[in-house]
């Protein structure tokens, strides 16, 4: 297929024009941003593992009635969706306490919450996505109620589906951020699933060891990020190397054992 006209880049992908009105090609970058893109870096095959990832999480969600914008995989970095008009609100569900939650509301990492919270997150990178209510959505008009009634009850499905697809493969998921859009019929718009999901937008951690499968690694500086998105994608069992995508797993505790036995780097 060939390459259309590029319409937007952000922080983790590209997207150009698709080859049909009302379509997109989603294309998987290797760039890794932190902390609103403070904090710039790379991760190999980054792109290649989330566009499997997230592929497989939206077929299955699509499996049980949640609508999506994907359409399908094009080759190891890119997919066709379905152009949407982005809701501009960032929805974070969160099952265990991490990150900012953990430093805004002093709760241990890692404290199971009382229950699934669902928080609202302006998209704008010049306010550094402030934390929004119900009642600012309602107030300027950035989505409808009905149109929040579909995004929480989508979003507390999502949830439940994600927990038991990692729980499965012995990985806790902590928390996720998920995007929405809307579609047009004429003069009547619903709501669907759309962005991505994968390590770059998940917490995930290992339910045996704690060891942090996602881009918190990056974040915290942790090393080994390869090997961690690599890691779920194993577990998901999605390395099967049939596009010339990788096709082996570098294991976490290789990674930590050549960080043990390494020599220190010396002073400058």
């Amino acid at each position: 297929m060939s390459r259309r006209r590029q319409i937007y880049e952000g922080k983790a992908k590209i997207l150009y024009e698709g080859p049909e009105p009302g379509t997109i090609i989603q294309y998987f970058k290797d760039d890794a941003t932190a902390f609103n893109a403070a904090k710039k870096g790379t991760i190999n095959g980054k792109g290649v593992i989330n566009n499997r990832i997230s592929e497989h999480v939206f077929t299955r969600l699509s499996h049980i009635g949640i609508p999506t914008h994907f359409i399908r995989r094009l080759n190891m970095r890119e997919q066709l969706v379905r152009q949407v008009e982005i809701i501009p609100l960032e929805v974070v569900v969160r099952n265990v306490a991490a990150g900012s939650i953990s430093k805004k509301l002093g709760i241990d990492e890692g404290e199971p919450l009382p229950h699934t919270l669902i928080e609202y997150y302006l998209k704008s990178d010049e306010l550094n996505d402030p934390m929004v209510a119900e009642e600012h959505i309602a107030c300027f008009g950035w989505a409808n109620h009905e149109e929040m009634q579909d995004i929480s009850a989508m979003a507390i499905r999502i949830n439940d589906f994600m927990c038991g697809l990692f729980s499965a493969i012995d990985i806790r998921l902590v928390d996720f951020k998920l995007e929405f859009g809307r579609i047009f019929d004429g003069d009547y718009s619903r709501v669907i699933l759309a962005d991505e999901i994968s390590p770059d937008n998940c917490r995930l951690w290992d339910m045996t060891s704690g060891e942090k499968l996602d881009k918190d690694r990056f974040r915290r500086d942790m090393g080994g990020e390869e090997e961690a998105y690599q890691e779920v994608a194993r577990r998901l069992g999605l390395l099967q190397n049939d596009d010339g995508g990788p096709g082996e797993v570098l294991d976490m505790s290789a990674h930590r054992s050549r960080l043990r036995t390494s020599p220190p780097k010396p002073k400058k």
